[in-house]
């Protein structure tokens, strides 16, 4: 017992720092990629090819601090900013787990308990800054955050009816290829990873254009790194989550760069859409379309 243990802690504390090994290097294509889409070079100063660029920018964001009497946060920000980091932890601990093969029969289950407490995170961190536009991002992205655990769901129970079960391992084992049975919850699970995710097109907490860089605007050093490094974890294990379930087999890490590349190719072309519209077409138009589906399925 405490060998398997040991085993299980190492896992996760390797899973951990591959991820975010891989988060410092995506961050830097994003931003090289961004860079010749818009016709411009992107970093390249730092380094060979600018590939210590994600490493000098943390030695900055590490070194900065602000002075305790100066901070206008509240404990509620920093109780959001260590929940967020804690159900980062959590999100290594799934992927750490089923990829060493070690099966859990609700995994999805336990997915979707995670992912309902990333809306509380936001939450604290928006209304413990005692700002309007971060109050303003935290009620946006809350709303959002409870539009797509219904539909996160709904798709959940639907992979669960045509595979006949909540464990992943299978998924890993063998290639089910479930993106050309049931195609639309692929569509709409990938518009819900980048609303998940805070991403562009969907990026209502984050917009700035409109909430002037929204939940992150009073934090600065190490609570602003904190947030920053969780949303591109989180994207990591989205892409390689959607790779798993919808692809599966031995591709799945291939399959995850593509769905990483997704996320860059969505913030460089898509415009953001109206908010209310996209609440709207939500609850009025894709939950009654699972509903329907699970009672044909059944």
């Amino acid at each position: 017992l405490l060998l398997g243990g040991i085993y299980v802690f190492l896992s996760c504390l390797l899973a951990f720092v591959l991820i975010m090994l891989f988060v410092a290097f995506f961050i830097l294509a994003e931003r090289k990629i961004l860079g010749y889409i818009q016709i411009r070079k992107g970093p390249n100063k730092v380094g060979i090819w600018g590939l210590l660029q994600s490493f000098a920018d943390l030695l900055k964001l590490v070194v900065k601090f602000k002075v305790f009497s100066f901070e206008v946060r509240s404990w509620l920000s920093w109780c959001g900013v260590f929940l967020l980091v804690f159900l980062s932890c959590c999100y290594c601990v799934l992927f750490a787990l089923s990829s060493s093969g070690l099966n859990c029969l609700n995994f999805m289950l336990w997915f979707l308990v995670i992912t309902s407490m990333t809306g509380y995170s936001m939450i604290s961190v928006g209304w413990g800054s005692f700002n309007k536009y971060a109050l303003l991002s935290s009620i946006r992205s809350a709303l959002g955050s409870v539009t797509f655990e219904a539909c996160f769901m709904c798709i959940v129970v639907v992979l669960a009816l045509v595979s006949g079960s909540y464990n992943l391992v299978s998924f890993v084992d063998e290639s089910w290829l479930l993106v050309a049975v049931i195609p639309v919850c692929y569509l709409l699970w990938l518009l819900g990873i980048l609303c998940e995710c805070n991403r562009t097109p969907l990026d209502y907490s984050e917009a700035e254009s409109e909430l002037v860089s929204g939940l992150s605007i009073e934090y600065s050093g190490v609570p602003f790194t904190c947030l920053f490094a969780c949303e591109y974890l989180i994207m990591f294990i989205f892409s390689w989550l959607s790779a798993v379930i919808f692809f599966g087999g031995v591709y799945v890490m291939l399959f995850t760069m593509l769905h990483a590349i997704f996320y860059i190719w969505a913030r460089a072309t898509l415009p953001r859409f109206r908010y209310d519209y996209f609440i709207g077409f939500m609850w009025e138009w894709v939950l009654l379309l699972f509903i329907f589906s699970v009672f044909f399925v059944l």
